[in-house]
């Protein structure tokens, strides 16, 4: 992705979070030159990776293949581990009609995906076989908003705006926006982008950025380039 496209893709992202009634915290706003200046004090933001995440999953192609997220808040491996501490995160993202964001699943983190607003929340999902690989045939149990409930091997769960599931460590799941943008909530267990996610095809979690013009905010993948 060239820069100048992830941040028109940041600034219309704010522009819609805003237009929900949902503010991001204020480090979001950081300049660069500020988080440059700032890194000795701001430990907190970018050793648990907040803020801004944009990526096409290394596939050149956002408006098919792509998702915006913002981590508002993140514990540390070392508290879930140990059962104490800052256990949980928090995510705001935007899924563009139509827009897949890949099949995967998670080792560690459970998640509930809330629908925000906007369009119905589309999640197609599988279970997970003794080896961890995507099982073809097996039923996946979720719970939804407290119901437990039982889908078939690839079916599709349309969550409407209000509507969350909880997934499990093993809980395959792709989705995208049907018929519109869908602003999504997540709330999890701690988050690591790093080594936490599996993908059923072989794929990046992160975009390459083609640096064209400057950043306006930097993204959670520039922090060890940038503030090294």
């Amino acid at each position: 992705m060239k820069r100048s496209q992830v941040n028109e893709i940041l600034l219309a992202a704010d522009d819609t979070i805003r237009s929900f009634g949902f503010l991001l915290p204020p480090f979001a706003y950081f300049t660069p030159d500020e988080m440059i200046r700032r890194k000795d004090e701001i430990g907190g933001i970018t050793n648990a990776r907040l803020g801004w995440d944009i990526t096409d999953y290394g596939q050149g192609r956002f408006d098919e293949t792509g998702l915006f997220l913002f981590t508002t808040r993140n514990g540390s491996l070392e508290d879930l581990r140990s059962g104490g501490g800052m256990c949980y995160a928090e995510k705001i993202m935007i899924s563009r009609r139509d827009q897949i964001s890949p099949m995967h699943r998670h080792i560690v983190k459970t998640e509930d995906i809330i629908n925000r607003g906007g369009a119905q929340l589309a999640i197609q999902m599988y279970e997970s076989d003794s080896e961890g690989s995507l099982d073809e045939t097996a039923a996946v149990d979720v719970v939804t908003d407290g119901v437990a409930r039982t889908l078939k091997a690839g079916e599709t769960l349309m969550l409407k705006p209000g509507e969350s599931v909880t997934l499990g460590p093993g809980n395959w799941h792709k989705f995208w926006g049907e018929g519109g943008d869908v602003l999504i909530g997540e709330v999890s267990t701690v988050n690591d982008d790093l080594t936490d996610n599996i993908f059923h095809e072989s794929i990046g979690r992160f975009s390459d950025i083609e640096e064209d013009v400057a950043p306006v905010h930097l993204l959670v993948s520039d922090y060890d380039r940038w503030l090294s």
